[in-house]
């Protein structure tokens, strides 16, 4: 059996050729949680979250998600939370539905845990016995995206990760939103992942909808990000 990360950025992202969409890479800090979405609406010139819909969709594939009702859920703010998840069940095979790799990060401490590299430091502590990154569908559209051309993309990190892991990891992008993914009594657990600096604010419900109905745990819980106006007024 596997344990099954999913991170929402696999549905929610953006399409191609959005120069300030947060996929080409961003931090992960609470101003970019909340207030680059912000001003990203508002550079396309609107008051609400709607003003994201024509550059950043949910895309298909997140409703399927229902067919793990009854597998164990957990449900968290970030990546860097999964460590919390994996050692529950310690040495297991790890699929991560994903638009990142998380195997290593660019910058900063290799060692401190981050959304980046979880995976990676996983790996090499024993808590992951052999790792997959199953790109989303859409990538195949998006020149930009990891899951494009995924031997460009093994080689920007693949010397960062020490080379008795390489035999552990497996790079594969999805045919379609159905491709790839696991029969429910083949899954251990399973972890939804909000990644709030890389999903628009506009898809939060989905994901508390699909949490929600998986009866997940939350470990960390996600944000419900409203749109903050002037005077302190909030709204959906």
């Amino acid at each position: 059996m596997t344990l099954l990360s999913v991170d929402w950025d696999a549905f929610s992202g953006p399409r191609e050729l959005v120069f300030d969409a947060p996929i080409w890479g961003t931090p992960d800090r609470p101003a970019d949680r909340l207030d680059a979405w912000q001003g990203r609406a508002r550079r396309r010139g609107g008051e609400s979250w709607a003003a994201l819909d024509a550059d950043f969709p949910l895309y298909a594939g997140w409703q399927a998600l229902r067919r793990y009702a009854g597998v164990p859920t957990f449900v968290t703010l970030s990546h860097a939370d999964a460590w919390g998840w994996l050692r529950q069940f310690p040495g297991s095979d790890v699929l991560n539905v994903d638009s990142h790799h998380d195997l290593t990060s660019f910058s900063g401490d290799p060692a401190r845990l981050r959304p980046g590299n979880w995976a990676g430091l996983g790996l090499a502590a024993g808590l992951i016995r052999h790792y997959v990154c199953l790109y989303p569908w859409w990538h195949a559209e998006l020149p930009v995206a990891e899951g494009h051309d995924l031997q460009r993309t093994w080689g920007e990190f693949g010397s960062r990760l020490p080379p008795e892991l390489h035999g552990r990891v497996t790079l594969r992008r999805q045919t379609d939103p159905d491709d790839g993914w696991p029969a429910a009594h083949e899954v251990k657990a399973l972890l939804l992942v909000q990644s709030p600096a890389w999903t628009n604010p506009a898809h939060d419900a989905a994901l508390t909808e699909t949490a929600q109905a998986l009866a997940a745990q939350p470990l960390n819980p996600p944000l419900e990000r409203s749109w903050v106006h002037g005077f302190g007024m909030m709204e959906p």
